[in-house]
């Protein structure tokens, strides 16, 4: 059963030719930097962020579990301490969160886009082979030939459309988590400036 899959793949990676190696890696990565995307990208409480704040606030001692609850509780022991430059001093704190949401964004999107134009390659590289095979009528080469041009054509374009639009589909539903985070982000930032600004008066 094993040697049987084993082979099915190395005859898959023989019929793609020399672009399927590189299709390959581009979808191991592709795969990793979406997977640790979707471990990274958790929110935590699935409270509005200012119900958060006020359990926390009145003393919600939850070990935090995801990004916005992280930063909640950050924000609020920060506040504690009498600062004029608070909002500055928030923006500073959240930046590594901020960092870490956008890691791998723009390497995904890269990758989806490279990996189609890398099926494309094997496409054209297929139909030259196919094209040369009529010219020198080896019509039925065993090794090559039509049969072989036109299935490496076939298999490279195959492997870069399944690589690409799962990436694609994925990769836009993390980015809108992404997004949703940045704004829950500032929006902590704005309540907790404004809190202080009304413990003052």
């Amino acid at each position: 059963m094993f040697t049987d899959f084993i082979s099915k793949i190395l005859f898959y990676f023989e019929a793609g030719g020399f672009v399927m190696p590189p299709l390959a890696l581009i979808t191991i990565l592709l795969w990793y930097m979406l997977g640790y995307r979707f471990h990274v990208l958790k929110r935590g409480n699935k409270r509005s962020v200012r119900a958060l704040l006020e359990k926390y606030k009145q003393g919600y001692d939850k070990k935090p579990s995801g990004i916005i609850d992280d930063a909640i509780v950050k924000a609020l022991e920060v506040s504690k301490v009498k600062r004029d430059d608070l909002r500055a001093y928030l923006d500073v704190l959240f930046f590594e969160h901020k960092k870490e949401i956008t890691k791998y964004s723009k390497t995904i999107r890269i990758l989806v886009a490279v990996a189609p134009l890398a099926g494309l390659l094997g496409t054209v590289t297929g139909m030259i082979e196919t094209f040369d095979s009529l010219g020198n009528m080896s019509l039925f080469s065993q090794s090559g030939g039509i049969a072989g041009g036109i299935s490496q054509a076939l298999f490279t374009t195959q492997m870069g459309l399944v690589v690409a639009v799962p990436g694609l589909i994925i990769g836009k539903m993390l980015d809108r988590k992404e997004h949703n985070l940045e704004r829950e982000l500032n929006q902590i930032t704005d309540l907790v400036c404004s809190m202080k600004e009304n413990s003052r008066n």
